[in-house]
């Protein structure tokens, strides 16, 4: 979150061309995977259907201030903007790269409360602007984030009623613990399915008191990244997965600024693939992106960074680039693991995606490389302007 005051074994080449070439290896399913999608407060404002602008933030107090301050900076941002204006070039990446699936960590509570939770800095986005997530085409919101009760139960049982009625699905929230540590189950093709399990932990900055009980509504909260935790979220996907799924573990954790992977974070994600049998770990929260592992042939993503927000001409984490974002696209097989994986860089401008320069993009590619090679990892910059992930 960003008030106004607070102003990303072998590798692929080797390895995965080698399986998908193969006559007999079964076709790997492509993912689309964004960290945090902030569609409220200032994005909401230029949709056709913009809520009640008014805000509880210490220095600003109307969603209308965080569009002005984008036009300041970059010029005139259209209004009302189509449902498809915030996605720009994201969606002929979109259409060029065909994933079989969209997932989304979806950081803003889609609601008309007006009863804000007492914490500062409150997401939300009108439901008629609704059908910007399906301009899209996203199939699953992750919603085990800090900002998903920004409006109180009321404003997450509106945002379950929202997205179902526009047949997204949600995971990692729910009316309670049993609907909220339920998977989103995603079919592929005939027989395929992904499962998408959601959990929130404390170091984003959800509060333990958000946390689904049988009786409270809430997000699945993992309260720590011990062993014990670990066992029981193992013991949860192994109920609920079937042979030749894909289990896709998305989680929101560690604050927003910063390229420190904890050791706690390390264990839990290699945890994940050892113990319950995990294909992917989507890990977000900080507003750039983080390390990439390739762990037993397995991709951990340790923070996606932000996708879209409007934090457009705000000041003082300018280092990190925070208006550069990045398009994941893993291709995974529930059985082989990682077959190679794209990223597509882009640039926030104006509200809407643009795709990266070539300084850009290099930007973005030294930056994750210098990150990922702890773990064994290489990031390279292809002649499309694209990041590829090499590992071994």
């Amino acid at each position: 979150m960003l008030g106004l005051g607070t102003l990303a074994a072998r590798t692929r080449p080797a390895r995965a061309a080698e399986a998908e070439g193969g006559a007999s290896a079964a076709r790997p399913v492509t993912l689309f995977l964004a960290g945090d999608v902030m569609t409220g407060r200032g994005i909401d404002q230029v949709l056709s259907n913009p809520g009640d602008p008014r805000l509880f933030e210490p220095y600003v107090t109307s969603a209308g201030q965080y569009v002005s301050l984008a036009e300041e900076a970059s010029g005139p941002i259209p209004r009302p903007a189509d449902f498809a204006y915030v996605w720009g070039d994201a969606l002929d990446a979109l259409a060029a790269h065909r994933p079989d699936l969209r997932v989304i960590n979806l950081e803003t509570a889609v609601t008309a409360n007006d009863e804000p939770a007492t914490k500062g800095i409150n997401y939300r986005m009108h439901p008629e602007n609704a059908p910007v997530l399906e301009a899209a085409g996203i199939d699953c919101c992750v919603l085990a984030n800090n900002h998903v009760l920004d409006w109180g139960t009321a404003g997450l049982g509106e945002t379950l009623e929202t997205l179902a009625a526009a047949g997204i699905a949600a995971t990692g929230a729910g009316r309670d613990c049993t609907a909220a540590e339920a998977p989103a189950v995603l079919p592929v093709r005939s027989g395929s399915r992904v499962l998408v399990f959601a959990y929130g932990v404390p170091t984003s900055g959800i509060p333990e008191s958000w946390a689904a009980t049988r009786r409270r509504p809430g997000v699945n909260f993992l309260p720590d990244l011990s062993a014990v935790t670990l066992r029981r979220v193992a013991d949860g996907i192994a109920a609920a997965r079937r042979p030749g799924d894909i289990v896709l573990a998305s989680i929101h954790w560690g604050p927003n600024w910063g390229y420190e992977v904890p050791e706690a974070q390390v264990s839990f994600a290699r945890g994940l693939v050892e113990e319950a049998g995990v294909d992917i770990v989507h890990g977000h929260s900080s507003h750039h992106p983080k390390a990439i592992e390739v762990y037993r042939d397995r991709p951990i993503l340790y923070g996606c960074g932000d996708f879209l927000n409007d934090y457009e001409g705000i000041g003082g984490h300018e280092a990190y680039r925070p208006d550069l974002t990045l398009m994941y696209l893993p291709r995974v097989r529930a059985t082989a693991g990682l077959a190679g994986m794209t990223m597509v860089p882009f640039r926030i401008r104006r509200f809407r995606l643009e795709r990266a320069s070539e300084p850009d993009a290099a930007w973005l590619r030294d930056r994750l490389d210098n990150e990922s090679r702890r773990f064994g990892t290489r990031v390279e910059l292809a002649t499309d302007g694209t990041l590829r992930v090499a590992w071994g």
